[in-house]
């Protein structure tokens, strides 16, 4: 049976930040492109991956889209490419809309496909009235774009960093030495975060017909820093992040908030102004899904665009992995849009693109957990500590993908299985662990379905199998660890009767 889990895309692809878009009948992601253990953010070449609207299972990679020198200025290879965005122009082209590891310019390429390959086209510029008036202003980071090609052929762009703000990433003082300890791209930000002279709001502004010409001088679309008191958006104020989508004559601009881990969005009537701040769509730690205010899974950045495929409406945004926040996978999630036009906040699944729970039948990778805890899970994201890792965590070895560090107190969570007939669940498991595993229904444990006592020690991969007793129906499978030593797992199977 064809399926698709979260991250949907293979467990060895890193594509962050997704932009999803409907181009001739095919959902096109574009992102940046992270790493296994990677050490800075986005490695790789701009690639994408498509799939057919009326069946999100079945993705398809496209190939290198962008390469990192065809800008000339990165011909010397040295920075990354970030969060990239696409739209397709007037003219019927597509237009790739980037930036570089802080560098303070948006490249555009071009290309008369979706998939590529896109060439360089420009630099996105002020007019050359302003130019000569005002210069380019140094306080608008150009950072994170976001375009919008609107029904009329009117067309604008999105960008901002926002970092000196009352962020819940608790964002402390750091001495010289604390920042030559941390991996380079991460001290960058933080250096940026401490001393920068940006703007502290996301922006707007629309572009002449050449895509490449700002008719304007940017304005503020959404606050962020310190200017969201009295604004409908204290304590979910501008971050980065921008995403831009126009939906039933409304305009949602989805934009990581000062907490990063999750995703808001903002409506207005107007592209550029008069955004209302509408809510948290989706916390890539579930904090705020119904209530909840401790994570659900290691919490990190987070970004992501909204898409109608068919009928309904997804949510794409990213998950950390090998406990730091440069090797990123791409995750997704359905969402409704009342008729209102406001969005609940949707639960991180494993089940993701699928169209509906699982079936509890053959084996699945221990890496597609929505739920991951440990007694060392953080309640925030510590930027004194950013590689996160003392926490149960998925890694990737000899291209082999499986959790680690699984111990004394933690918790995995699968959402959704649909049980028919289990009369029994098997992981494949190695390391040192003496102590016992439950398998149960809830995260607490309360409602066990199986329970043994196990002892490995071992450096080569071996099955455990466990009896299980669970009426037929659709659950969550929680795997709940208690013992000493540390574990790994690479598959999570079910027995049937």
């Amino acid at each position: 049976m064809e399926q698709v889990f979260n991250p949907y895309l293979p467990l060895y692809e890193y594509v962050a930040d997704g932009e999803p878009h409907v181009f001739d009948g095919r959902v096109y992601v574009y992102g940046s492109h992270d790493a296994a253990g990677a050490a800075v953010y986005c490695e790789g070449h701009y690639v994408t991956w498509s799939a057919p609207v009326e069946n999100l299972r079945d993705w398809r990679f496209e190939g290198v889209i962008y390469r990192r020198d065809q800008d000339p200025s990165n011909r010397d290879d040295k920075m990354q490419l970030w969060a990239p965005d696409v739209t397709r122009g007037p003219d019927g082209r597509y237009y790739l809309y980037y930036c570089f590891s802080f560098y303070p310019e948006i490249g555009v390429a071009v290309s008369d496909s979706p998939a590529g390959p896109f060439e360089f086209y420009g630099h996105v510029r002020y007019p050359e009235q302003v130019m000569q008036k005002e210069g380019l202003k140094g306080d608008m980071m150009p950072f994170d774009p976001a375009v919008l090609t609107d029904n009329d052929g009117r067309v604008y762009l999105y960008y901002g960093f926002a970092p000196a703000c009352e962020k819940e990433m608790l964002l402390p003082e750091f001495s010289e030495a604390d920042l030559e300890k941390m991996p380079v791209e991460e001290r960058k930000k933080i250096e940026c975060m401490m001393n920068t002279k940006f703007g502290e709001n996301g922006m707007a502004v629309e572009l002449e017909p050449d895509m490449l010409t700002m008719k304007e001088i940017p304005h503020v679309c959404i606050p962020g820093g310190h200017h969201t008191q009295g604004t409908g958006f204290e304590g979910h104020g501008f971050f980065e992040a921008s995403s831009i989508r126009r939906i039933n004559d409304r305009y949602y601009l989805v934009y990581s908030s000062h907490k990063s881990h999750e995703l808001c969005y903002a409506v207005s009537k107007k592209p550029t102004e008069g955004y209302v701040y509408g809510g948290t769509i989706v916390s890539n730690g579930d904090i705020g899904y119904c209530g909840r205010t401790k994570p659900a899974n290691i919490l990190g950045n987070n970004h992501g665009g909204i898409v109608q495929a068919g009928e309904e409406y997804y949510i794409f945004y990213h998950r950390q992995t090998h406990g730091t926040e440069f090797s990123r996978q791409g995750c997704a999630e359905k969402i409704q849009i009342l008729p209102d036009g406001s969005i609940p906040q949707t639960e991180i699944t494993s089940c993701g693109l699928n169209g509906g729970a699982l079936p509890a039948s053959g084996s699945y990778p221990a890496a597609i957990a929505c739920h991951m805890t440990c007694p060392e899970t953080l309640d925030y994201i510590d930027y004194q500590n950013p590689s996160m890792s003392a926490q149960t965590r998925m890694v990737q070895k000899q291209n082999v993908q499986f959790l680690t560090d699984i111990h004394d107190h933690t918790v995995l969570g699968y959402k959704y299985f649909i049980c028919r007939n289990v009369s029994g669940i098997a992981l494949e498991l190695r390391g040192n662990f003496k102590g016992t595993v439950r398998a149960a229904t809830d995260e607490e444990g309360k409602k066990a379905i199986a329970e043994r006592e196990i002892a490995i020690a071992a450096e080569e991969w071996n099955v455990v199998t466990f009896p299980v007793s669970v009426a037929d129906g659709t659950y969550a499978v929680y795997l709940l660890f208690n013992g000493e030593g540390s574990l790994d797992m690479r598959t999570l199977s079910f027995i049937k009767d």
